[in-house]
């Protein structure tokens, strides 16, 4: 028995296929019982049976248990010898829930026959094709049909894959979309994630927690508080008495002490800082605690239970829909990893105590000192500029004939006196004259100019000999003009000195302080348990993105020598010699292979031998193909006809040489071998579909896998354990492979037989349904019509080729209404970009399969009346 005949790892819903033949490594019995043990969906159970034709009737309990396990349907291949004439069947093959396909010639090669390595490369993608659900119910049916449930089947097959070179490159393609490069954490933002989160990502408040009060006036913090904003007040208050004409001319501010009230002010600001600094430190904690909510009120802070907008339950609901949010988004694994561990790292509590490098940035010393210091109190501008224009005044008061003596030196007068009120009465020095930032108003200079442009307006005034009306109203001009700019230089001299203390920066600390208190008390505080449940959900689901990373990498990079043998028992490759491992098929190699192909001809099928000819053809090369294009396209199949391409012997050979016999050679050259007429290969390099089908599989496999995980998440972030999810991954892996082994991936993923617990498929279930898949061109590269060419042929044997000898003709019934055909698709292969052009006229009487690679036709021709012998279990010899 070659267990390489056999799908190592059949589809889910597949025929169960197992092996009875004589000589392989597993007892029959053995192999019923495990066929027995696979579960098969929707109570169906379908077995497809390798038996050598001879054993039939001895082996009849073997298939009387198969089809004893409930209702059970058979399709048994009954391999014949060159001299067989006759079958002998037991009664349990009988239709309807069972029947024989006899192959007489099973490789169209006189000297192995039915035997050997040929004989399995004809069995392996026969079995593969009999196994999809579709066809093995058509057959069983069509089995019913004929003279004994028994037929010689005659067929006509063709196999529509990928190059090998084109396989490797979009599985590593795949692999490195879903797991993407290394990149670097970043930084969180609040935008683009659920409201949830972004609540704890900025520093606002709950809009249910913007009227609370914080601080509340009779606590310690509210008690320095309302201190600060009362010195505050005072300040401004005195202020807006000191500026003007009454604090000037009149003693309204005689009774304000600004600079006490600063002061104060600072003071003040200094308690209120120190109140804030030691609730900040009494909570310093990453979790909120009755006993620290104690605490906070003996200090004066308040603090209302956990908002309805956020709470501890919602968290890790948000984190998902953000790790779908991103996934969906297109970002790979190690994308969405770095954005969670950003956000990991922006959302865990650091405590209050960690905001008192931002109290001291706001209240620290060197701004108290700068709000507290002693400013000197300048009026009057520059002092050459305030004589000019006191004696230009004083000239103009002069020119009064006689009364100009007194009135210009008076004018100046007036001036000096109005800057001494300005020095005397400054803003800057307490009435007691306990705190003096000092002051100059230039009234000195105002005096000197004043008493000479006074003398000589008075000597102009006499020259000119003006008009009583006219000194008059030169007098009254230049007064007004002197008060004016006294007020003028008071009021700016008070403002500039106002603005160089600024004690109403005293007002945006207090604000900043509240904030910083408000902040704290909710993000640190009453947020604590919350951040530090999704710092850690966060962390928890990148670290299980990176791990499932990792795992696809570590898979994309090596397979197990199981894995391996199942890809060389399937795809033929001139690296093998008829014992030697096949090395082109080793998926372990592909992560050292370019990701383009070198330049050179993309073939558009891979050719094969046809009914009539030779098939001892000389052996193939996978290097006779060039190393592949990178068109995304397929090729127009309609430009040349197909070519028929052979087979090698070593297609099928087993890993490893019996243990009689030796490789000759540690590199020996591949073996020619027959080829199966009836098989017709067309390799593609890939369609432009392919890549991006993949990844969708991956992604939604991992989601489901993720599905699986939030439940722990939510238990115990911390804890959670991740190795279920790396071999579940690798079960998706598996999964995945296999489908891109067995058809490209043309057919979507089951309801993956492995990962079965873990939910709905929730919003990727696009990526599971058949309509939306893309069809098998766009994913091989490879067009369709070679298939549609096929099934409308005409009916009749020429079309396909029999496995049976010339010799055994005489054996086959004569009449032409008496066999049945079966013709099978791929449903993939008649959907989407191809169009329905060419598959007018092929529906009806067309089994379309929901997964595979082959299409073709199965012709079955019953035997004479007398070659067919039912067998009792009496004659068998049994009890």
């Amino acid at each position: 028995m070659n267990h390489r005949v056999l799908l190592e790892r059949p589809l889910p819903g597949h025929a169960v296929c197992l092996d009875l033949r004589a000589g392989g490594p597993d007892d029959p019995g053995d192999a019923v019982r495990a066929a027995l043990d696979v579960p098969q969906p929707g109570g169906e159970r379908r077995f497809l049976v390798v038996d050598e034709a001879a054993g039939l009737v001895g082996h009849q309990l073997l298939y009387e248990r198969l089809s004893s396990y409930g209702p059970a349907q058979i399709v048994c291949l009954a391999v014949g010898a060159r001299g067989d004439r006759t079958l002998r069947r037991t009664l349990t093959l009988r239709p309807p829930a069972a029947g024989v396909l006899w192959l007489l010639d099973t490789a169209g090669d006189d000297a192995t026959a039915g035997q050997g390595a040929s004989g399995d490369a004809v069995l392996r993608p026969l079995v593969e094709v009999l196994a999809t659900p579709e066809v093995f119910d058509a057959v069983l049916g069509s089995l019913g049909e004929v003279v004994h449930g028994v037929a010689v089947p005659a067929v006509r097959i063709l196999e529509h894959d990928l190059t090998d070179e084109a396989r490797a490159r979009s599985w590593r393609q795949a692999v490195e979309g879903l797991t993407g490069p290394e990149v670097p954490a970043g930084a969180a933002s609040p935008e683009g994630v659920p409201g949830a989160l972004a609540l704890l990502l900025g520093e606002g408040v709950p809009r249910s927690l913007s009227g609370h009060d914080w601080l509340p006036a009779g606590g310690r913090a509210g008690a320095r508080l309302a201190a600060c904003q009362e010195a505050l007040d005072d300040a401004v208050d005195g202020y807006d008495r000191v500026r003007g004409a009454a604090g000037l001319l009149t003693g309204a501010g005689r009774a304000v002490d600004l600079p006490g009230d600063i002061e104060r002010l600072t003071e003040e600001l200094t308690r209120l800082r120190t109140a804030v600094a030691d609730a900040f430190g009494a909570a310093g904690g990453t979790r909120l605690t009755a006993e620290h909510r104690g605490l906070l009120r003996e200090r004066g802070v308040e603090l209302p239970e956990l908002p309805r907008e956020i709470t501890r339950a919602g968290i890790v609901p948000a984190l998902r829909d953000h790790t779908y949010a991103l996934i969906g988004r297109g970002l790979p694994l190690r994308s969405v990893a770095a954005r969670l561990s950003a956000l990991s790292a922006r959302t865990a509590p650091a405590g209050s105590a960690s905001r008192l490098a931002r109290l001291d940035a706001i209240c620290g010393p060197e701004r108290l000192r700068r709000l507290g210091g002693r400013y000197p109190f300048t009026a009057g501008g520059s002092r050459p500029a305030a004589f000019a224009l006191t004696g230009l005044l004083a000239l103009l008061a002069g020119v009064w004939p006689v009364l100009g003596w007194f009135l210009g030196p008076a004018v100046g007068g007036l001036a000096a006196v109005l800057a001494w009120l300005m020095l005397r009465r400054r803003p800057n020095r307490s009435p007691d004259g306990r705190i003096d930032g000092g002051g100059a108003t230039g009234a000195a200079p105002r005096l000197v100019g004043g008493v000479i442009g006074g003398l000589a307006g008075a000597g102009l005034g006499q020259f000119l000999a003006l008009p009583v009306r006219a000194g008059a109203v030169a007098v009254a001009v230049s007064v007004v003009a002197v008060v004016l700019l006294a007020l003028r230089d008071w009021n700016r001299a008070v403002d500039d000195w106002w603005a160089r203390a600024d004690p109403e920066d005293a007002g945006r600390i207090m604000r900043e302080i509240h904030a910083l208190v408000v902040t704290t008390a909710v993000h640190d505080w009453l947020f604590a348990e919350v951040r530090h449940h999704c710092s850690a959900g966060a962390g928890a689901v990148a670290r299980l993105l990176r791990g499932l990373a990792e795992t696809a990498d570590a898979y994309g990079m090596g397979r197990t020598p199981e894995r391996s043998s199942e890809r060389s028992s399937e795809r033929p490759s001139d690296r093998s010699s008829e014992w030697g491992p096949d090395t082109s098929s080793d998926w372990a190699s592909w992560a050292d292979e370019p990701s383009e192909p070198a330049p050179g001809p993309s073939p558009s099928h891979a050719p094969s031998p046809s009914a009539g000819t030779d098939t001892t053809t000389a052996a193939w090369s996978w290097d006779d193909w060039g190393d592949g294009g990178e068109d995304d396209g397929w090729t127009d199949m309609d430009e040349e006809p197909p070519v028929r391409r052979p087979t090698t012997a070593s297609s099928y050979a087993p890993a490893s040489p019996p243990p009689s016999q030796a490789p000759p050679s540690p590199h020996p050259s591949p073996q020619p071998g027959p080829a199966p007429a009836w098989l017709e290969r067309r390799y593609g390099d890939g369609g432009p579909a392919l890549v991006d089908t993949l990844v969708g599989d991956l992604v939604a496999g991992t989601v489901l896998l993720l599905d699986a995980c939030w439940a722990g998440i939510e238990r115990d972030p911390g804890g959670t354990e991740h190795g279920a999810q790396g071999q579940r991954l690798t079960e998706l892996l598996d999964e995945t492979r296999i489908r891109l082994e067995r058809d490209a991936a043309a057919s979507p993923p089951p309801p993956y037989d492995g990962l079965r617990d873990l939910g709905a498929l929730t919003s990727l279930a696009v990526f599971t349904d058949r309509s939306e898949r893309p069809d098998a061109a766009r994913l091989t590269g490879v067009a369709p019509d070679a298939v549609a060419r096929l099934l409308l042929a005409e009916d009749g044997p020429g079309g396909t080729v029999a496995l049976c000898g010339p010799e055994h003709l005489r054996l086959l019934s004569h009449d032409p209404l008496a066999a049945r055909q079966v013709r099978f698709v791929p449903e993939a292969m008649g959907r989407g970009a191809a169009g329905d052009d060419i598959w007018r006229g092929t529906a009806e009487g067309v089994v379309w399969t929901g997964a595979g690679r082959h299409a073709g036709i199965l012709r079955l021709v019953p035997l004479r009346a007398d070659v067919v012998h039912t067998v009792r279990a009496e004659e068998a010899g049994e009890p």
